[in-house]
């Protein structure tokens, strides 16, 4: 695809979430044809002309980049969201944009497993904890169960059904939205835990639409955000919903930071209305660690590593290998969903 015909090369986009790149490299060291490069963000308008695939993580993608890339085939994000990517003006360019579905790669069922950690954490007060770890005193805090509790599940996509399965040994109650249920049948078939069609009833205990998030907030005592990023999601979490959440209820977030209104999350967690949050993701990345928010003790921070395991990670560096592959010898690609 070069011009010597020899070389594909790709593209990685900055030096955060290194596996991704790091585990791709390794997948690929056997195709002495395909060329992998991870380049500063600050460079990578001035060089993304000569590659013929990007992977672009957490950088943007706008319309003025996309114009700068003249032998661009393919945009990929390594995972799910493509909210960054300017996808108009990738499809004007004739560049196909892809994600790689969470359900197939196991992304999905370790964000579920990071969002349960984040639910334990506030439960039992973590932060707490260590603070009685260093002054040595012993049987405090006083934490609470998970059981007993009724979890919503605000977007039941792939991670919210791993959610959900996972939650239900601890004995909780679990509600949940879904823009659409009637095109559930198809992600519950292919989610990495699989759940036959009718098990959906046993599985969540009340469904709801977009219509009802405020009504299922008033009844949650944990309120986890599995939606994607959108024009209709972002700030959805505003101070209208966290005002319809039962006072001293936990809000945990592994989806997309700007789901959040910083101001509404910062005003409730001060006045105590807003029990405790648990976030992976957050307004703007990295998260600045002197931020007031990080004061509260009732608050857990991830560094947007839920989806980042060896399992998940290993799985979606041999989609990105094997599309790589797939590009250089013209065959179909595989393992991926296009956008456009």
């Amino acid at each position: 695809m070069d011009n010597d015909k020899k070389i594909t090369r790709v593209l990685f986009c900055g030096p955060d979430f290194p596996a991704s790149h790091n585990f791709t490299i390794e997948y690929l060291q056997n195709y002495p044809f395909i060329q992998v490069d991870v380049v500063p963000f600050a460079d990578v308008p001035d060089v993304i002309a000569i590659y013929h695939m990007c992977v672009f993580k957490n950088m943007r993608v706008d319309a003025r980049l996309i114009s700068r890339a003249n032998q661009m085939k393919l945009l990929m994000q390594f995972g799910v969201g493509v909210e960054g990517v300017d996808i108009d003006a990738a499809t004007k360019n004739g560049i196909k944009v892809a994600r790689i579905p969470g359900d197939i790669t196991g992304n999905a069922f370790s964000c579920a497993e990071m969002a349960i950690y984040l639910m334990l954490g506030l439960l039992r007060k973590q932060n707490e904890m260590q603070i009685s770890v260093k002054q040595k005193k012993l049987g405090e805090p006083v934490g609470e169960t998970l059981f007993g509790k009724t979890v919503f599940i605000m977007g039941l996509g792939n991670i919210g059904i791993n959610l959900a399965k996972r939650l239900r040994p601890f004995g909780v109650k679990i509600i949940a939205t879904k823009r659409s249920w009637s095109s559930h049948s198809q992600a519950f078939e292919s989610t990495a835990v699989p759940i036959q069609n009718g098990e959906i009833d046993d599985l969540v205990d009340e469904k709801g639409g977009h219509e009802d998030i405020f009504e299922f907030a008033s009844r949650a005592d944990i309120v986890v955000c599995c939606l994607s990023l959108n024009k209709e999601t972002a700030g959805i979490v505003n101070k209208s919903f966290i005002s319809s959440m039962r006072k001293g209820a936990l809000l945990v977030n592994i989806a997309r930071g700007g789901l959040l209104d910083y101001g509404a999350i910062a005003h409730n967690l001060k006045s105590g209305h807003l029990g405790g949050l648990g976030i992976d993701v957050a307004w703007t990345e990295p998260f600045d660690p002197d931020d007031p928010i990080l004061k509260f003790l009732n608050v857990i921070i991830t560094p947007h590593v839920a989806g980042v395991t060896e399992h998940s990670y290993r799985s979606m560096s041999k989609v990105v290998g094997d599309v790589a592959v797939q590009l250089h010898t013209g065959t179909p690609f595989t393992g991926i969903e296009f956008v456009n």
